[in-house]
């Protein structure tokens, strides 16, 4: 069984055919999935979602894209969101210095914030950091101990890996170990098994061979292997380690 711990199902790009979509996971061994949310918005849509197949999950959070909207009044909403069943996290919250499509400062306000509603919650949060590694190894240092989360598609530099690890966080990883220009393999080999795991990130970062084409929730078997080759592991053990901490993130039963 394999768990894609971060999708996007609420994407347009899955509007027409989203019953076959998670068909197909289902075949290829994907029992259970987490559809991520962007914005108060895209979590309400995530909430139905989770809510109308069995085995799938909900997020609650405010991008870094759009931190510039996350005012009291968002953040009210946002801790109704967090009560609801189907949510299992807070985010994806963060920080995306690389298109700094919101003020870097509103980005730094609105992790903080969600890292607080997280521990006041016990809810655990997934973290983007795109190119703002320092401001995301202190804010994450500042929750170490009483937030847990997850380093999600992570690309970043050993010293954001050992800043995760250190704080007791999950390290997640994506298609974009499969890619040919991928230069992270020594850092999939460092990540603990019982802090690993896998996710598509989709519709975005279609493993190979299926780059190019619309990722799914199925091609996380593809991303659980290309990790198992890495680590020089059997692929079910990988699966079932993978499975195991994703239930422990989001506090489901195994």
């Amino acid at each position: 069984m394999l768990f894609d711990s971060h999708c996007h199902l609420t994407d347009e790009r899955f509007s027409a055919d989203l019953d076959d979509v998670v068909a197909r996971a289902r075949e290829a061994g994907v029992t259970r999935l987490v559809t991520v949310a962007s914005d108060l918005e895209d979590a309400e849509r995530a909430c139905a979602v989770a809510a109308r197949y069995e085995g799938v999950w909900a997020t609650a959070g405010i991008h870094p894209h759009v931190a510039e909207r996350a005012d009291a009044d968002a953040f009210a909403r946002l801790v109704d969101l967090a009560a609801r069943p189907e949510v299992v996290a807070l985010g994806e919250t963060g920080l995306d210095y690389y298109y700094d499509h919101s003020p870097r400062e509103a980005q730094r306000r609105s992790f903080r914030r969600h890292l607080e509603l997280a521990r006041e919650r016990g809810l655990p949060v997934v973290v983007h950091s795109r190119r703002a590694e320092g401001d995301t190894i202190a804010l994450l240092r500042e929750a170490a101990g009483e937030v847990r989360g997850v380093l999600h598609c992570f690309d970043g530099s050993p010293a954001l890996l050992e800043a995760g690890l250190e704080a007791g966080w999950f390290v997640s990883f994506s298609g974009l170990i499969t890619f040919r220009n991928y230069a992270g393999a020594e850092l999939v080999r460092a990540v603990p098994a019982d802090r690993l795991l896998v996710e598509t990130d989709s519709p975005y970062l279609a493993p190979v061979p299926h780059r190019g084409k619309r990722n799914e929730p199925a091609f996380v078997a593809v991303v659980a292997e290309a990790v198992a080759r890495l680590r020089g592991e059997p692929p079910e053990a990988v699966a079932r380690a993978t499975t195991r901490n994703a239930c422990e993130l989001y506090g489901l039963a195994e």
